[in-house]
């Protein structure tokens, strides 16, 4: 009994932690910390949340391709990040449009005709000399594969060049290589004067083809390769829409928003301990335990919260209390024909466990399905709905099981308190 109340302490003890880093963050170091719900560098706010500007630029093309519409669209949020703009959204819309968001934006017009233009792409030595610009690249591409025959296969992005770009970098390359004693042999890849990668330069290299290697991951390959291409776009962009999204609005929207989340909480946890009582209880905290893990989860992926977010994030928790629903009313059942208060949780848990896993399996598919095929707020929702639903299964559960488990092994076996009336039942107190 002793061990059950030090563990079902502990977990209390745990979940508290966990609201208060949810919260507020956890500091370990200057350069080493986890941000809260509350930081400004935590959770981001949407467009709809906290105001700002649209911006939709066209191309000036009769047929883009996907892969130059990828480019653009990747370009741009390489701009808005160089400009400062990191809470920025860029979306593909139709076929030959993409579509900019920027929370807090205080001078849409100026950023408009910044985004409009062209990227300045430039290879630079260590003396800040340009050695090529994207006007000596004829195109970039993520490959994957080993370097050398006895090397392993790795991601990196192969550049091909122009004539008159070889001639230029095999000077360049054949005069920053002698360096290497001096740690100065890199040929860094500017982007309107940001750094997009450093590569060394080992060698001497005269070839039209020439390969950047390094730590590449597939996305970090595919984004260099777009950012590369992105400094000789084949066609110009247009501006179709620029307006303003009113800060108020997002401001009083949040509010009630999380006002209404709130009481829906409050009254979801009343109603599980009048009809649950024990269990009902043990599943508010676990409720407490998800609501903790979401707001560290969102917070330190500085997820881009959005009205439609929050409402994934409210309907992940009707899902998580529906499964605790599932999970008692099978314990009941078990109680009710006579089995004792460990058998029945076991029982309860086994019984449950298939349904409770294929109705959170359907909605994390549809949750899936809005991720990867939606725009904008949509993404927004089946991002938040996808990790509320997935932490709100877990915590159901493993969370509330683990309680239930304390419970017994304190001894509280009275039928009434898992919601039995013994009296009317006849069932037997364990």
């Amino acid at each position: 009994m002793s061990r059950s109340i030090i563990k079902f302490t502990a977990i209390i003890l745990v979940i508290a932690a966990l609201l208060f880093v949810a919260l507020y963050g956890l500091d370990f170091t200057e350069d080493v910390r986890f941000p809260g719900i509350l930081d400004p560098d935590g959770v981001i706010q949407g467009l709809d949340l906290k105001g700002g500007s649209v911006i939709v630029f066209e191309a000036q093309e009769d047929d883009p391709t996907d892969e130059q519409m990828d480019t653009v669209a990747n370009m741009m949020m390489t701009r808005l990040e160089g400009l400062g703009y990191t809470e920025a959204t860029v979306t593909r819309q139709g076929s030959k449009k993409v579509r900019i968001e920027i929370p807090s934006m205080s001078d849409p017009d100026e950023a408009a005709k910044t985004l409009g233009a062209t990227a300045q792409l430039q290879f630079v030595d260590h003396e800040g000399t340009v050695v090529l610009t994207g006007a000596d690249v004829k195109t970039a591409n993520a490959q994957y594969g080993p370097l050398s025959e006895l090397g392993s296969s790795e991601h990196f992005v192969e550049l091909t060049l122009t004539e008159e770009g070889r001639t230029k970098f095999a000077e360049a390359t054949g005069r920053v290589a002698a360096l290497s004693s001096q740690n100065q042999n890199y040929i860094a890849i500017m982007m309107d004067e940001l750094a997009v990668s450093v590569p060394m330069v080992n060698e001497k290299i005269d070839s039209e083809n020439c390969v950047i290697s390094g730590d590449f991951t597939a996305e970090s390959a595919k984004a260099l390769a777009g950012n590369i291409r992105s400094g000789q776009l084949p066609f110009s962009l247009s501006q179709v829409e620029l307006r303003a999204v009113s800060a108020t609005l997002g401001d009083t929207a949040l509010k009630t928003s999380l006002i209404a989340g709130l009481i829906g909480i409050i009254l979801v946890m009343l109603f599980m301990l009048l009809f649950y009582r024990l269990p009902g209880f043990l599943a508010s905290i676990a409720l407490a335990a998800y609501m903790a893990i979401i707001g560290i989860i969102l917070a330190n992926l500085h997820v881009n919260l959005t009205l439609p977010g929050i409402a994934g994030i409210i309907l992940s928790i009707g899902m998580a209390v529906d499964a605790n629903v599932i999970i008692f009313e099978r314990i009941k059942e078990e109680l009710k024909i006579g089995k004792t208060v460990r058998s029945a949780v076991d029982a309860g848990f086994n019984r449950a466990l298939s349904a409770v896993i294929d109705s959170n399996i359907t909605t994390i598919i549809a949750a899936v399905i809005l991720i990867f095929l939606g725009t904008g707020t949509i993404k927004g929702f089946g991002i938040t709905l996808f990790i509320g639903v997935v932490v709100s299964m877990l915590s159901a559960i493993f969370v509330t099981k683990f309680l239930l488990k304390q419970m017994i092994g304190m001894n509280v076996k009275n039928l009434w308190l898992y919601g039995i009336n013994t009296k009317k039942e006849g069932a037997k107190n364990a």
